[in-house]
């Protein structure tokens, strides 16, 4: 197969060495040079400055790894073109270009995987059949809490020219840290309603929002609540879910989980495999997405739940513009 990967920073480097350490070398690059990290990692693969011409190289997939906000305009080239997309997350900063991209793929047959990866952490999968099984029973309430400090994100570069911290680049923390918007939704069901509080209150000089406070109404009557911030230290990134007949305690630090179980009265501890560290979440779903590629499996993150996570993110922007108003989704 060969692979196109547009946009170079930090996570289009994760894909590529992904992807050689899953032997794929035939490997292209579409760049505009507006990365910050060493060039060593790339010499001897093919770029191109012109995304047509990259695209005349007749890649099999290409990988959309730029900014947030210009993620369609290779989307729907490449879609046009009959390649399979990997898409990282969110899908776009808004719903522009979706019907069009939808109709590429559908003339096309070829797949969409969105690049929400903590669908493929070890520990949350097991989550997922817990609730799945009936063993903890219905889940009522469900919290998500992430903070991050986000100078610290990217040391080598200043974080105020971040795609995370611009608006003109698709940031702001409801979207670069949508993950929870995508996981609780994969978690508990469809998610219905939205209200939120957001705004701008650390000392960081910041365009766009730092904070949200989303409530999350779910198709099945449990509620869910998440809480996204730029300036807490140390980190914190951790799930609580409480169900009819238990309860779930995962934290990402730890990777692990604690379970406890109506029916029996006792606690089961969950652990990722010896040795797990975070880019296993990120190799896991690029062998998913050659997979998905080659027709073995289908996609574990499609087109259409990614424009939900990002339907909830707008929602949520919608809500606080409006005083908090709940937002009905569609």
């Amino acid at each position: 197969m060969k692979f196109l990967i547009c946009g170079l920073g930090s996570i289009g480097r994760r894909h590529l060495r992904n992807l050689r350490a899953l032997g794929q070398s035939d490997i292209i690059l579409y760049r505009t040079h507006h990365a910050t990290l060493p060039e060593e990692e790339l010499a001897g693969l093919p770029v191109f400055t012109s995304l047509d011409e990259a695209l005349a190289q007749k890649p099999d997939a290409v990988i959309i790894s730029n900014p947030t906000s210009t993620h369609m305009s290779v989307a729907l080239p490449a879609s046009a073109a009959g390649c399979a997309l990997f898409i990282e997350k969110p899908v776009s900063h808004t719903l522009t270009g979706m019907h069009e991209l939808r109709a590429n793929l559908s003339r096309s047959g070829k797949p969409v995987l969105v690049g929400y990866h903590f669908r493929f952490h070890p520990v949350l999968q097991q989550i997922k059949s817990l609730l799945a099984s009936g063993e903890l029973g219905e889940p009522l309430s469900l919290t998500a809490h992430w903070g991050e400090y986000l100078p610290d994100w990217h040391p080598w570069e200043d974080y105020r020219q971040s795609y995370a911290a611009r608006a003109d680049l698709g940031g702001g923390v409801v979207l670069t840290l949508s993950h929870p918007l995508d996981y609780l939704r994969w978690l508990a069901g469809e998610v219905d309603s939205v209200s939120a509080q957001m705004g701008q209150i650390s000392p960081l000089e910041l365009s766009v929002e730092d904070y949200a406070e989303i409530n999350l109404g779910f198709h099945g009557g449990a509620a869910g609540h998440v809480h996204l911030d730029y300036f807490e230290r140390p980190a914190a990134h951790w799930l609580e879910i409480i169900a009819t007949n238990g309860f779930v305690r995962w934290v990402n630090a730890s990777g692990s989980a604690e379970v406890y179980t109506v029916s029996t009265n006792s606690w089961q501890r969950l652990d990722p495999p010896p040795g797990f560290e975070r880019n296993a979440m990120f190799l896991a779903e690029m062998a998913h997405f050659v997979r998905v590629c080659q027709g073995l499996e289908p996609s574990g993150c499609t087109l259409e739940d990614g424009i939900r996570a990002l339907e909830i993110a707008l929602a949520a922007h919608q809500s606080a513009e409006q005083a908090s108003r709940r937002i009905k989704l569609a």
